[in-house]
């Protein structure tokens, strides 16, 4: 099979499709749900932790700050070292972490609402060459490489209906993280912002909780 041109990648680009119907979307949906409860976890967890270190890099460089160092471990740990950025910037950049798969997966939705399934693909490849260029460590690269391939390959040279099959996949992962309720109030994050605002870590676990569980209702409800 011939490999599509530019020019053909660009207009599938534009193009809008229909969105699945909401058995599809919704069998979808559990599917990923099932691979997040179970030990598949340990794997798929990867996509969460690269939105999760890709939020604090985003808000940390829109605040004006530089981006020294992210760090993806194989654990599914990582970290994200941000300088220039204090006061409110930090704060917005420590606290942006635990919102970030819930934030990329509501933008997600949204596109996939809207028509937008395959610009969901390109979009993720561009967001992960970015989030290479900050990584300094071999996991994370490797990591990071590996994940943007696989997407490159969908959006290049799936058929379509296999590209929106992804696109709904990925998006569930990003919507279904459960990284808020696995770390709670010991997160780094919270210990952090806990320090740095003396609001306590058990609120700040309780904002990124309700944050998320509102993104799966709203986005979920734009999936179905």
């Amino acid at each position: 099979m011939p490999s599509p041109s530019l020019s053909t990648v660009l207009d599938r680009i534009g193009q809008t499709q229909a969105p699945l119907p909401a058995s599809a979307a919704e069998f979808i949906g559990v599917i990923v749900l099932v691979l997040v409860i179970l030990p598949t976890w340990l794997v798929v967890r990867h996509i969460n932790t690269m939105a999760h270190e890709g939020a604090h890099a985003l808000v940390g460089s829109g605040m004006g700050g530089k981006i020294v160092a992210v760090r993806l471990q194989a654990d599914g740990t990582g970290g994200t070292v941000v300088s220039s950025v204090a006061g409110a910037g930090n704060v917005m950049t420590g606290a942006a972490g635990y919102l970030g798969s819930s934030g990329f997966g509501l933008g997600a939705a949204k596109l996939i609402s809207v028509g937008h399934v395959v610009a969901v693909l390109w979009l993720s490849v561009l967001l992960l060459a970015l989030l290479l260029t900050t990584v300094r460590n071999f996991f994370g690269a490797f990591a990071v490489v590996a994940t943007g391939i696989v997407i490159y390959l969908v959006a290049r040279y799936a058929a379509i209906a296999t590209e929106t099959v992804a696109v709904y996949a990925i998006t569930w992962f990003l919507l279904l993280s459960r990284m808020v309720l696995e770390h709670g109030p010991r997160a780094v994050d919270a210990v952090n912002l806990a320090a740095a605002t003396h609001v306590p870590r058990v609120l700040w676990s309780g904002l990124w909780l309700a944050g998320t569980a509102a993104a799966l209702a709203f986005g979920g409800s734009l999936l179905v």
